[in-house]
């Protein structure tokens, strides 16, 4: 016969103090990033906790558009918790970038598609990296600049969404040479018709100061 189950009280039942809020912050973090698997992001997401790394997890729930198909690839949210966790570093390995991919849940096929259009190599620099994975969420040069100004902004919700002119020059430029059909002088042209706006605004650029003109 097998032996009988062991009965405990309450009273013998020893819970640790802080393991509520733990799994409490934990829940709200799933339902707020939706992982695709919840197994792996939770690996991902106990692993940086462990370690007091940046959390794996979006500021907020991201709301589906209607054009956008029912994958999982990279989102803003998504591009903004990468951000975070990798931005500390001017240069990342191949290693590195993947291990937080994967943690997110992200497809491997695209994170390949994105080093191979910049042409990296072991060494990734980051901010080229953001600059392609804002192109991955907006198509053309100046969508993609719109996007990295609402995941880089540090402005209040709901205010303009304004980064500094010298990260805006970076990403620009990055993105316009490698397009390759942007001669030099048109760079350096759209960029000298920003300087005024960006006067006045203390070094700093919003979308509405150049959304409306040609790459």
């Amino acid at each position: 016969m097998p032996p009988p189950e062991t009965m405990y009280c309450s009273q013998q039942i020893n819970i640790p103090p802080e393991l509520p809020d733990i799994l409490k912050q934990f829940t709200k973090a799933a339902i707020r990033t939706q992982p695709h698997d919840v197994l792996q992001w939770a690996a991902a997401y106990f692993l940086a906790l462990s370690k007091g790394e940046p959390l794996p997890v979006k500021d907020r729930l991201e709301m589906p558009v209607a054009t956008q198909k029912t994958d999982t690839g990279l989102t803003p949210g998504l591009l903004k918790v990468l951000h975070k966790q990798l931005s500390p570093k001017e240069t990342v390995t191949k290693e590195e970038l993947l291990k937080k991919w994967k943690g997110l849940c992200l497809p491997v096929e695209q994170l390949d598609t994105l080093l191979v259009l910049g042409n990296f190599d072991a060494q990734i620099n980051w901010m080229q990296f953001f600059a392609l994975g804002c192109s991955a969420l907006g198509g053309t040069i100046i969508s993609a600049l719109k996007h990295a100004c609402e995941i880089l902004t540090e402005e209040p919700e709901g205010a303009a969404a304004r980064i500094p002119f010298d990260t805006f020059v970076i990403l620009y430029t990055y993105l316009a040479q490698l397009d390759g059909d942007i001669p030099q002088d048109q760079i350096d042209s759209f960029l000298l018709s920003l300087q005024e706006p960006v006067a006045k605004q203390n070094g700093m650029i919003r979308a509405a100061n150049f959304y409306s003109r040609k790459k």
